[in-house]
């Protein structure tokens, strides 16, 4: 089956949806499918040892952030490229400018156009534009991007609820999303403690994502204050990078956190992340923004358990006190059960040991499903409803 997968977002970053699609892309890919990515690539370097193939598009560094933005249908080759494609179906996993290249695509071509609905997009738009009618404005343009599709997925039945507020009728399939299972690479850890000046005696406690406070991390620098004044020894690693990343850490610096709390920046080694999971008592990920964050799957995958919020939409595939913790949205409850592990290396152990058998489901187990329902597709579709609203 030849597969297109066509995102906003790719490697080297690293975020959510890159990890998404780097699990598709190389999983599918190495099950003998012809897999292209149609994704911002630029800083991509040599890919000839991976089993898929790239059409990239020109893009520009949005500043103070690992993410870059471009305009694909004004870039000549990508068109070209894309226009060469000899597609049996398109996957897309953003609603913007190349998921619209995707559906145009599927529409001119008579293939089918699945999309994955990924992120929390009123959030954003409320954070960039700053007003609610522009937000809404922005989230209609998404509703009618997934009612263009043949089918919609959501990574979790809260994800597909978020979809559902946001005023899509249509029907919506939930779509987990995988992990890669695989063994920790013990050599690069010497390397991270030096760097980072970790200490056997001293617990560490990480957070990978955005520098962004939507995720929730004045709640967690303010845990950490708690636990500071509680007398607790401990390390805090905030990895990642942001619009928010200089006011965290000048906030660092006025809460007195600088001998605790420590800016990583944006890591795009997957080894060297794996080695920060499997060196941390627990991953500490209090965001009310994410649908069904990666980075809890990819902590389990290497035994460290998570702590979220109850009720948000990343402790969905957590049961609290067996394969993770689960607090209020407060930063005295977060403080009690980031305490909770820092003075019990058993209970962490515990924990994460039921995290890495429950959490993650293999990319290879998810694709024969995501498989089943591409071919499942193919038979029946017919390209011409809705073509029209494309051009």
């Amino acid at each position: 089956m030849n597969i297109g997968q066509f995102s906003d977002s790719f490697l080297p970053v690293v975020d959510g949806v890159g990890r998404v699609l780097e699990g598709y892309a190389d999983t599918l890919g190495g099950m003998g499918h012809s897999v292209t990515v149609f994704a911002p690539g630029a800083e991509m370097g040599d890919i000839s040892e991976r089993p898929f193939r790239m059409v990239t598009y020109n893009t520009m560094r949005l500043p103070k952030s690992p993410y870059r933005v471009g305009v694909p249908n004004l870039d000549y080759w990508f068109e070209r490229r894309l226009r060469e494609a000899r597609l049996d179906i398109v996957h897309v996993h953003s609603p913007f400018m190349v998921g619209r290249a995707g559906l145009r695509y599927a529409r001119q071509h008579g293939v089918p156009a699945v999309g994955t609905f990924h992120s929390k997009y009123y959030d954003d738009f409320k954070q960039i534009f700053k007003v609610d009618r522009l937000a809404r404005f922005g989230v209609r343009q998404v509703v009618d991007f997934f009612e263009h599709c043949d089918e919609v997925w959501a990574v979790a039945s809260t994800s597909a609820q978020t979809l559902r507020d946001y005023g899509f009728r249509g029907k919506i399939t939930v779509m987990p999303n995988g992990a890669t299972l695989r063994g920790l690479d013990k050599s690069v850890l010497p390397a991270l403690c030096a760097r980072y000046g970790l200490k056997p005696d001293v617990p560490l406690l990480l957070y990978v994502g955005q520098m962004n406070y939507k995720k929730n991390l004045l709640r967690t620098l303010t845990a950490a204050r708690l636990l500071c004044l509680s007398g607790a020894s401990f390390r805090l690693l905030l990895c990642g990078t942001g619009p928010h990343e200089v006011d965290i850490a000048d906030r660092v610096r006025e809460m007195g956190l600088s001998d605790h709390v420590t800016l990583a920046g944006h890591i795009s080694s997957t080894r060297e992340l794996d080695g920060l999971y499997a060196l941390s008592r627990l991953l500490v990920f209090p965001s009310l923004y994410d649908n069904a964050p990666m980075v809890l799957r990819e902590a389990a995958a290497m035994g460290t358990a998570t702590v979220v919020i109850a009720g948000s939409n990343a402790a969905e595939c957590i049961e609290a006190g067996v394969n993770g913790l689960a607090c209020e949205d407060t930063a005295e409850s977060l403080m009690k059960a980031m305490q909770a592990v820092l003075s019990s290396e058993t209970l962490a152990r515990t924990l994460g040991d039921e995290a890495r058998r429950t959490i993650p489901v293999p990319w290879s187990d998810l694709m024969e499903t995501v498989l089943d329902r591409y071919q499942a597709l193919i038979p029946w579709h017919n390209p011409l409803p809705r073509a029209h609203m494309l051009e």
